[in-house]
């Protein structure tokens, strides 16, 4: 008999945790597992890659009063009748309002969402909170499971969250999942009563998967030198230093142009920057991108400024296709290159970012190593899912 198993995540947008989740959808065994998904919105440009195997549960429909104006919420609560749902998307708004931090705001308006939400009827053998803060509390507020797992797709402590608002929801998983051994290292310091639970399950990626999709044209006709970095556009990802990097790099007549996959919150203050800098043929932020290996594979150098990461797919995916690399120094940037092996890891800041740059475009030989290094590894992880399967057994 399948056993039954459950995941549940915000969406389908752009981000690392939601490819990561396609790829282990798309590697699991569907002669042993029954598997439904459970998305707070239906929404993602990785929407049309669920595989087919998956079924997809009914959106919930009270969470989207949490995701428009408190007046045009409550009118519409209080036109249906939903009275109970219009008392706490007001006390919601409270929290939204006082509450500066983004991410202990989410934490804390948690208890309101859930208490518009209906439980899920159908009982589960595993269930799967596949993101920190509401996929996991959905998990254990909403959820009948024998088994209940969480995941944390980045450094807990870089995070920001509220450890104290977390405790009474890690203390009822059975295991708490991270994505590096520096992530697995920080949860075990945040929370050594749960050390017993923490396990390490790296990102699921397919080397096959992405050179065949990298074959695919891609729409450039650019005779520069292309600097190439994939992620969302917030503060996490650091992209404003690399806007003062390519200023450098064009003042000291390099020829390059850099581009950015990704979109959020920080495109309008990016933007400016770039304006202000008079770069906007120079630095070129092209949005989300279905498919980006094309783009990668064409770069001549790929850049992860980033101040914190879980473990970067984006990096992974630029080694698979043999890019030279340049990342900055956040905590678990060890996890994935050994500076000036597959790689080279700078100091956070423009400037050791410029240098890097400035050192890989005029040694060629020094790309050269990079790149040999890199098609000598074996980078594949599909084998990951059977760590899954263990804690599923």
């Amino acid at each position: 008999m399948k056993k039954r198993v459950l995941f549940v995540m915000n969406n389908m947008r752009c981000g690392g945790a939601e490819k990561a989740l396609i790829s282990l959808l798309e590697t699991m065994d569907y002669s042993a597992y029954e598997v439904d998904l459970f998305l707070f919105k239906h929404d993602g440009i990785f929407m049309n890659q669920i595989p087919e195997s998956v079924h997809l549960l009914e959106e919930p429909a009270e969470y989207q009063y949490y995701d428009m104006s408190i007046k045009r919420a409550i009118l519409d609560c209080v036109r249906k009748g939903k009275l109970h749902i219009a008392l706490f998307r007001g006390l919601a708004g409270v929290i939204f309002k006082s509450e500066k931090n983004r991410v202990r705001c989410e934490q804390r308006v948690w208890k309101y969402i859930s208490k518009s939400l209906k439980n899920i009827d159908k009982p589960y053998d595993i269930a799967v909170g596949y993101l920190e803060k509401n996929p996991i509390y959905f998990c254990i507020d909403k959820v009948k499971a024998h088994k209940k797992i969480g995941f944390i797709h980045n450094d807990y402590d870089k995070l920001g969250m509220d450890p104290e608002l977390d405790r009474s929801y890690f203390d009822k998983l059975d295991h708490l999942v991270t994505v590096s051994e520096e992530c697995g290292h920080v949860l075990k310091n945040r929370f050594p009563m749960y050390q017993q639970k923490v396990d390490v399950m790296y990102n699921i990626v397919s080397p096959a998967a992405i050179s065949k999709l990298s074959q695919e044209q891609s729409e450039w006709d650019d005779r520069r030198m292309k600097l190439v970095s994939v992620g969302r556009l917030n503060h996490q990802k650091g992209f404003e230093l690399a806007v003062e990097t390519c200023k450098e790099l064009v003042h000291n007549g390099y020829p390059v142009t850099w581009y950015v996959i990704g979109e959020g919150e920080e495109r309008g203050m990016l933007e400016k920057l770039i304006a202000a800098n008079n770069l906007q043929d120079r630095f070129v932020l092209m949005g989300l991108k279905e498919n980006p290996y094309p783009y990668i594979k064409e770069a001549d150098i790929y850049v992860q400024p980033s101040r914190f990461e879980g473990k970067s797919i984006a990096i992974d995916e630029a080694k698979i296709l043999h890019k030279p690399i340049v990342v900055t120094n956040f905590s678990t940037a060890k996890d994935q290159i050994n500076d000036r092996e597959n790689g080279l890891i700078v100091e956070m800041n423009s400037t050791s970012l410029f240098h890097a740059i400035k050192s890989l475009i005029d040694d060629e030989e020094l790309r050269r190593k990079l790149t040999l290094n890199l098609s000598r590894e074996k980078l594949g992880t599909e084998s990951e899912i059977h760590k899954l399967y263990e804690l599923f057994a």
